[in-house]
């Protein structure tokens, strides 16, 4: 059994390359929001070489793109190499934005496999790392993201369905890493890093649309008592699924915001030190980019832009920040918006987005001639798209549908 808890930093999902927002940094010519998550990254190197930690574990994602332009390969590497010049072993795992969906193709940080660069572990499959590999007194349980190819032949999935394909492949996975676990030296301490969805976990906006469409790990895998630490990635928002249990099981999240939908979530990454039974952990925010979503009230038509404006934050407080201003009114109020004011209480904002809905009366006036009861139905559901605002091509593409349901 080691002397000492390891240090452990755990983080994941950087997406060094999300370029959303913004313009271009005038010295590197980076787009202004790479720059965010490559600060965010350095504030993490730099903790890790600071304590010094022993081991570094990323839980999967460098980039939001399966195919990232070198540019920012180069400024990927650059971080990942000050861990290897300092000794500090360090796991990539690999997640679902660094895999080609075409079979054969190169996970986008197989160049430092490839390299053989010293101290810098790619974990491209279900396995169990050893002291031996890490040159240190601890295990580490790999499991990437797991796709269908990788663990089912054409032939095994054939006819069957989402769900029983989704339950195949938990069987599989939890099995394999089921046995890694009974198989691991019970005197040492043992970690499981996964970049995967677990049941329980509370997804953020950008995991919405996978839900029912990806494998989802059992929390009885997770929580397995003879584990001393979990470390996963995939999912954007910060959480512990085993508070005050052993052993934790956490997501840090990702290291900047990707979108709105991310506004108030804290950002930053994991310091852990894990021992056989007993681990402590932290979790250490980074300093970001601020979100500011701002939804607008105006209730009067005779005082809509003095209602507006009262309610925008001070322009001290929105420099250099992501902004957007949400508004509702209706449509006959479309004058009196003053477009051009609002931008200029934006000016110091580094991206301002004005989302505009406008509504329409609650009821669609037909007229001293017209009798409901003599319009067919395709004549009320026009009626019915008037009123919540459908554009002309919307409101076409509805009226197709319509009478192609109605005449079946």
């Amino acid at each position: 059994m080691p002397d000492k808890p390891i240090r452990l930093l755990h983080f994941a999902d950087a997406h060094v390359d999300m370029a959303n927002y913004g313009a271009h940094d005038p010295e590197s010519m980076l787009p202004l929001r790479v720059t965010d998550f490559l600060r965010a990254l350095d504030q993490i190197v730099d903790r890790a070489l600071a304590e010094p930690v022993d081991l570094v574990l990323f839980a999967g994602d460098a980039y939001k793109d399966r195919n990232p332009h070198p540019t920012f390969q180069r400024e990927w590497g650059a971080r990942i190499m000050r861990l290897s010049r300092a000794g500090i072993p360090t796991i990539l795992l690999v997640g679902n934005h660094d895999v080609s969906p075409a079979a054969g193709r190169a996970t986008t940080l197989q160049e430092f496999d490839t390299l053989g660069v010293p101290h810098i572990v790619v974990a491209d499959r279900l396995r169990r790392y050893d002291p031996e590999q890490l040159g240190l007194p601890v295990q580490v349980i790999t499991l990437p993201w797991i796709a269908r190819s990788g663990l089912m032949t054409r032939g095994e999935s054939a006819g069957l369905s989402q769900d029983e394909l989704l339950a195949e492949m938990e069987s599989r996975v939890t099995e394999g890493v089921m046995q890694l676990v009974a198989a691991a030296d019970p005197e040492l301490p043992l970690i499981l890093a996964a970049h995967a969805s677990v049941q329980g976990a509370v997804y953020g906006s950008e995991q919405t649309v996978m839900l029912g469409q990806e494998l989802v790990l059992s929390g009885a895998i997770v929580r397995d008592h003879r584990l001393d630490y979990v470390a996963l990635g995939h999912i954007h928002r910060h959480q512990s699924l085993n508070d005050g249990g052993h052993p934790p099981v956490v997501y840090p999240g990702s290291i900047e915001r990707i979108d709105f939908g991310e506004a108030r979530q804290p950002k930053g990454f994991v310091v852990a030190s894990v021992s056989r039974g007993q681990t402590e952990w932290e979790f250490v925010p980074v300093q970001t980019r601020p979100f500011v979503d701002v939804v607008a009230d105006t209730p009067s038509a005779d005082t809509f832009m003095a209602d507006l404006l009262a309610q925008l934050p001070r322009p001290a407080s929105i420099e250099g920040a992501i902004c957007r201003v949400q508004l509702a009114y209706p449509r006959d109020w479309e004058p009196l918006l003053d477009e051009a004011a609002i931008r200029e209480h934006f000016r110091g904002a580094l991206s301002l987005q004005l989302l505009k809905r406008t509504l329409a009366e609650n009821r669609a006036r037909l007229g001293d001639t017209a009798a409901v009861e003599r319009l067919s139905p395709v004549e009320l559901l026009d009626l019915y798209w008037q009123t919540t605002g459908l554009d002309a091509d919307e409101a076409e593409a509805m009226r197709a549908l319509a009478r192609e349901v109605l005449q079946e």
